[in-house]
């Protein structure tokens, strides 16, 4: 992305002015541990870009703070058709898109504005996707172009969708990040000025707080927004400071200079204890840290490689190192064992004479060399990913694999990755709705497969598919069960670590709430 700062100061009229509640000015910072990607959505699929990008955009449904039930966001109701296939949604009236220095809407939300942001995500052939053509990461993780059959206009506060077929988890999409809704007259504009890109970096939503400026890697200032048809925020200026370094994070958060911060490391938790002004946050996140492999590496192709890798790894050692207060537990399944559905009968293994006898089986009695790509960012299942990387080289290289570690900044990182440049790189995923298909569909399905790089097993993929065709749990779970041994087959992955989250914020941040996945954002949060 090229640098650029937005500064711009947006004038409110004097009927406006005078309508904004009467609360403390105090700005309340977020020192945030990376720069977001971007600040349209969909074009993204991070934990830290949904973060940054919450305050900004609302979904047609959103999950309930603090848990995964669903409940009414844009749209105030919905009704499914008998065959599951038709969904209708009556929109909420009254809800204003952001009035801004480069954006005046000349009306609310209303039914166009969804058909224009779901028609975005399944027609390759919309005007305004064939002037800007990236990838839209989100939904095309859930394959929702292949899910959805079409979107349309019922009436000014109607919207139908139809699928292609059954979907249990189809309404859980709209509480995802990547669901904002987009405002179409906003798009329009954008196209007529040759500018279709700007809406990555100029945000339109919904939300409780709009878009200011933003200075590269450095600052984003959001102020709250006065039409809000929601309740009006007692934070009046949130600010999210990038600050990358987790021990500077620590620092400006004691000194007072952010009110919250990114998530720390368990080793970190001892220093703010004995910190009055401190408190922290705390839940038992629904994630999972993993090393991926490159599946289009000729090594990588073969099943016994990627078992050897795996059982090389001396899990009780790294997770001495990395999580010494037992903060984590080790991950056997591709998901948690908090999900229904977890397989209980699957195991880790630490054999080393065992992986070097596959390697040779697979044609590698020396052993080979490989780029390991170590973790740019603190994560909580992944709180040093250059330790993890050392401590993996250390095992590969008593089976006779050479890993040379390699690392970029984050953005970079995400980039180089999704093109396909790596050999094996850390990675790690949260759930948002809770769901086996969130962990499972957007990162091991076909459809996420782009240029064979990924994980793309039929029988695998036959699972996923009827796991998501039909609403009865108990059958669901034993698709879901059977897919888990397919996984532990087949090793597509490494898996490390689930990990609670911990996130520390001084005493007088007010009406913070941790979600299951370990998200958050900064709607009804003040300062005492």
């Amino acid at each position: 992305m090229t640098p650029f700062r937005l500064p711009f100061a947006l004038l409110l009229s004097a009927s406006l002015a005078a309508a904004l509640p009467a609360f403390a000015s105090k700005p309340l910072v977020f020192c945030a541990e990376a720069s977001p990607e971007g600040f349209d959505p969909a074009l993204w699929d991070s934990a830290t870009t949904y973060n940054i990008t919450k305050p900004v955009f609302q979904g047609l449904t959103e999950f309930k703070r603090g848990g995964v039930a669903l409940r009414p966001g844009l749209a105030e109701s919905w009704t499914v058709s008998a065959d599951g296939l038709d969904y209708t949604f009556k929109l909420r009236r009254g809800v204003h898109f952001h009035q801004t220095g480069y954006f005046s809407p000349s009306r609310d939300f209303n039914a166009d504005d969804a058909v224009f942001t779901v028609n975005r995500w399944i027609r390759p052939e919309l005007p305004f996707n064939q002037a800007f053509k990236t990838p839209l990461t989100g939904p095309d993780g859930y394959g929702l172009a292949k899910l959805i059959d079409t979107v349309q206009k019922v009436d000014a506060h109607t919207v139908k969708i139809r699928l292609k077929e059954r979907n249990a988890t189809f309404l859980t999409f709209f509480a995802m990040g990547f669901a904002g809704m987009q405002s179409a007259e906003y798009a329009e504009q954008l196209l007529k000025a040759g500018k279709p890109q700007q809406i990555n970096l100029l945000p339109i939503g919904t939300g409780p707080y709009r878009f200011k400026s933003y200075a590269k890697d450095s600052i984003i200032r959001y102020e709250a927004n006065p039409r809000y048809w929601g309740k009006p925020q007692k934070t009046q200026s949130l600010v999210f400071a990038i600050v990358a370094d987790p021990q500077v994070r620590i620092q400006k958060l004691k000194a007072g200079e952010c009110q919250v911060a990114a998530a720390v490391r368990e080793s970190d938790l001892d220093a703010l204890s004995g910190d009055k002004n401190i408190k922290i946050a705390s839940t038992g996140a629904s994630n999972i840290s993993y090393l991926a492999y490159n599946l289009k590496r000729p090594q990588f192709a073969k099943r016994e490689v990627r078992v050897a890798l795996d059982i090389a790894i001396n899990r009780d050692a790294l997770f001495k190192a990395l999580f010494p207060k037992g903060g984590a537990t080790q991950a056997v399944n591709p998901f948690p064992p908090s999900t229904w559905s977890w397989n209980p009968k699957t195991r880790n293994e630490y054999n080393p004479a065992k992986a070097k006898a596959l390697l040779a089986q697979a044609g590698y009695p020396d052993g080979f060399a490989v780029n390991l790509w170590a973790l740019p960012v603190q994560r909580p299942t992944n709180p040093n990913g250059k330790l993890m990387a050392q401590m993996i080289q250390q095992d590969w290289a008593r089976i006779g694999v050479k890993a040379n570690i390699q690392s970029y900044e984050w953005g970079e990182y995400l980039k180089r990755a999704g093109a396909g440049e790596h050999d094996v790189y850390m990675s790690g995923l949260t759930s948002n709705s809770g769901d086996p298909d969130d962990f499972l569909w957007n990162s091991l399905s076909c459809a996420v497969s782009k240029g064979g790089q990924r994980f793309c097993n039929p029988e695998f993929e036959r699972l996923l598919q009827m796991g998501r065709q039909t609403t009865d749990q108990k059958q669901r779970t034993q698709y879901y069960l059977k897919a888990q041994e397919i996984f532990k087959r087949e090793r597509p992955w490494i898996t490390i670590a689930h990990s609670r989250i911990y996130i520390p914020l001084r005493a007088d941040v007010q009406g913070f709430i941790m979600n299951p996945n370990g998200s958050f954002d900064f709607e009804d949060v003040w300062l005492k």
